[in-house]
């Protein structure tokens, strides 16, 4: 007689510093399907695990900056081909959460990871420039990382948004402190399992899981936040949450007011595929050299 076996449930973790922490504090919650069926457990970050994940992200972004663009655009790339490999998680995450079609959402989530892969050779020829200056000198601007980014994930697009808006700020060198979305956060999770076992060094994207009214104010306050993608932010807390951020002159990117986030169609590759999601957390340097005789 075979006996019914219990299907072991998902405790996703935290993904801060390239390790797998629970929450400091204990906290989980539950994360349920398109059918209100229990999912799995999700880590309820806490400010400490915020404060972790951005002291992490500060440690490694220096070194990721200073890889050439082209070992970038390879590292990123092998993220790719290890998505392709986890197809399967991937779609059926989406599934659960009610995608009407999951396969296309993997295929252009990969693809679009793929396509800001390719910026980070490219992105910096764009921007820079050569200034013509009235005077013997060469007249530069070169283009720099910002540094440490928080981004707070789209909550409906959980993996394809998420891609469209990590990806940006890793192109140029910047390290990244992410929130997911709040009730479908499993995707991020796979996602971060597939970070952990790319060439991507620990620290420089770390995944945080929790409620989004207690970690959105922390990480628009944090002095060590260099700037902050705002997409996801409930518009409830817009306001608060920009102003914080103001606070110590942090660089936003922001959702359009007039762009429903529950709407946005984040398959249209001419929509989400933009150069100038890049550019924005980039920081101009101008650099003065005298002209020899």
């Amino acid at each position: 007689m075979t006996e019914e076996r219990l299907p072991v449930r998902r405790t996703a973790k935290l993904f801060i510093g390239g390790e797998f922490p629970r929450s400091e504090s204990g906290r989980s919650y539950e994360v349920f399907d398109a059918e209100g069926e229990l999912l799995a457990w999700a880590s309820r970050a806490s400010r400490k695990d915020l404060r972790d994940a951005v002291r992490a992200a500060r440690a490694a972004q220096p070194g990721w900056a200073a890889k050439t663009a082209f070992n970038r655009a390879q590292i990123l790339y092998r993220v790719a081909e290890l998505m392709e490999g986890r197809r399967a998680q991937f779609e059926q995450e989406l599934r659960d959460a009610g995608a009407e079609d999951p396969s296309r959402g993997v295929s252009v989530a990969i693809d679009r990871w793929i396509w800001y892969a390719g910026w980070a050779d490219k992105i910096h020829q764009i921007q820079g420039a050569s200034n013509p200056v009235a005077g013997p000198y060469f007249n530069f601007t070169i283009p720099e990382p910002t540094g440490v980014v928080g981004v707070v994930a789209p909550e409906t697009s959980s993996l394809l948004g998420l891609v469209s808006r990590l990806a940006p700020p890793l192109v140029s060198g910047n390290a990244v402190v992410l929130l997911t979305s709040e009730s479908r956060p499993l995707p991020a999770i796979t996602l971060s399992e597939v970070l952990a076992t790319s060439d991507v060094p620990g620290g420089v994207v770390n995944i945080l899981t929790g409620r989004k009214s207690e970690l959105v104010p922390v990480l628009a306050a944090h002095v060590d936040v260099d700037a902050l993608d705002t997409w996801g932010v409930p518009d409830a807390m817009r306001l608060e949450t920009e102003q914080l951020a103001a606070d110590d002159i942090k660089r936003l990117s922001r959702r359009p007011s007039t762009v429903n986030e529950a709407r946005f169609d984040w398959l249209d590759d001419r929509a989400a595929e933009r150069p100038e999601w890049i550019a924005v957390f980039l920081e101009m340097k101008t650099v003065w050299h005298p002209i020899g005789v």
